[in-house]
């Protein structure tokens, strides 16, 4: 069965969020400073009672199982929730469903030990706790196979050194998991292990932290330098080598989820546009009676919608499967066409909002410059374009011929053994048969 609707009670759960994150979570973005400042005397005063009239509701953390505290949402569900709290900076931490987060539990659900559970999950999936994920290295950028940070044994401890830097909410978090390479005359791929880092560990240094527009202050962003930082060897996730197996976890829906989230962002300013042309008197007019505006309504319109139903699809693939290297080609189409779709919204929105779009008082160049930043963030767009190159031309072979059995005349000799006793001779050398 083909459906495109949604079951009537989840559906009361949506219309839920998009009323409270309207009136209640979107304020927060212009009075609060970073929303994983989780200590900070407004975000308790403010966020933490949102906060319980989530949990009160059912809708606290809803990507994890119910032995976990969450309603064990697929995908498919996510993303709809995601289309509603996306739209503010706010929302997914009201929602417990912040970014690294919730990958990082993902990693703690399946790697952790029991200790490092109660230590480091139960506190993180309350929000008690935030943490920082820690893979991009200075020299390194998006290529983890040319990272430096290492990890040796020294009797029951590891001793790590190295930088990292754009390790997201270094400065807020209590622990941060890093890749370091363990065995460096492995394959590429097993060379590199996990960890978790205990934020008061000796020898973690934050050198400086960088900001991004439209994030809000302080700037949140670490580069970090691991200097003989020693955890113990249970501190290990996974085995030895299982870096890259342990990311995997996290990162095929933490693709999605940003996806979700910006699909939100364009969407916010698509909304903020059509009711801004349909104000704006100029000319004898108002905005939207002007073709060159509505071509651009139009164009954004059909854009919006081919992005959702992307990540809609994909969603609902990984609900099937829960197989994300299966659908890797699909995750990585929904990360490539990302950074151009909310570009393009952006753009378009601060546009014809004339020379108010440009100014502080519109969100629209915060958003235009995280266009840039999603282009980047969990691999670059140019990374993802290739992996769907290289999935899609799995799924075919080459000829064998000098030429394409599709041209012409290969497809009428094909034709014509298929059917050609069926006709006469005047219908044999219709004209428009090829010359062979």
């Amino acid at each position: 069965m083909w459906s495109f609707n949604t079951e009537p009670e989840f559906q009361k759960e949506l219309d839920w969020i998009k009323h409270f994150v309207e009136t209640e979570v979107e304020p927060l973005d212009v009075i609060l400073g970073s929303q994983w400042n989780i200590h900070d005397p407004g975000f308790i005063k403010i966020v933490r009672p949102l906060q319980a009239k989530v949990k009160e509701r059912g809708l606290w953390a809803c990507h994890l199982g119910p032995e976990l505290g969450g309603k064990g949402y697929g995908q498919l569900k996510l993303a709809l929730m995601n289309e509603q709290f996306g739209r503010s900076r706010f929302g997914p931490i009201v929602f417990g469903s912040q970014a690294p987060d919730t990958g990082n539990s993902e990693i703690l659900a399946h790697y952790g030990t029991p200790e490092q559970k109660k230590k480091y999950l139960e506190p993180l999936l309350e929000n008690e706790i935030v943490s920082c994920f820690a893979i991009t290295e200075p020299q390194g950028g998006a290529d983890p196979l040319v990272q430096e940070t290492t990890a040796h044994k020294d009797g029951d401890e590891w001793v790590i050194n190295g930088e990292k830097w754009f390790a997201s909410n270094a400065c807020f978090a209590s622990f941060i998991i890093i890749m370091a390479i363990t065995d460096p005359d492995a394959d590429p791929y097993r060379r590199r292990s996990m960890f978790i880092l205990p934020a008061e560990t000796p020898g973690i240094e934050i050198i400086r932290n960088y900001g991004f527009y439209g994030e809000g202050n302080p700037p949140t962003h670490g580069h970090l330098r691991l200097s003989d930082v020693r955890v113990p060897a249970e501190n290990m996730l996974g085995e030895p080598g299982e870096a890259f197996i342990v990311a995997q976890v996290r990162l095929g829906g933490g693709r999605m989820h940003h996806a979700m989230r910006a699909l939100a962002e364009a969407s916010k300013c698509f909304d903020m546009t059509c009711e801004r042309v349909l104000s704006r008197f100029t000319k004898g007019e108002v905005l939207a009676k002007k073709q060159m505006v509505q071509e651009k309504i139009a164009d954004c319109w059909v854009q919006l919608r081919q992005f959702r139903l992307l990540i809609l699809e994909t969603a609902w693939l990984a609900d099937q499967g829960h197989d994300w290297k299966a659908i890797r080609k699909n995750v990585a189409a929904v990360k490539s066409i990302m950074p151009k779709v909310l570009h393009d919204l952006s753009s378009t929105a601060l546009h014809l909002h004339g020379s108010l779009g440009l100014s502080t008082q519109m969100p629209f160049t915060d958003t235009l410059i995280n266009s840039y930043h999603v282009g980047l963030a969990d691999g670059p767009t140019e990374v993802h374009k290739v992996t769907v190159a290289r999935e899609v031309l799995k799924e075919y072979q080459p000829c064998d011929t000098m030429f394409p059995d599709y041209t012409l005349y290969a497809r009428e000799e094909r034709a014509y053994e298929l059917y050609g006793e069926h006709l006469g001779d005047d219908d044999k050398s219709h004209p428009n048969r090829s010359q062979q």
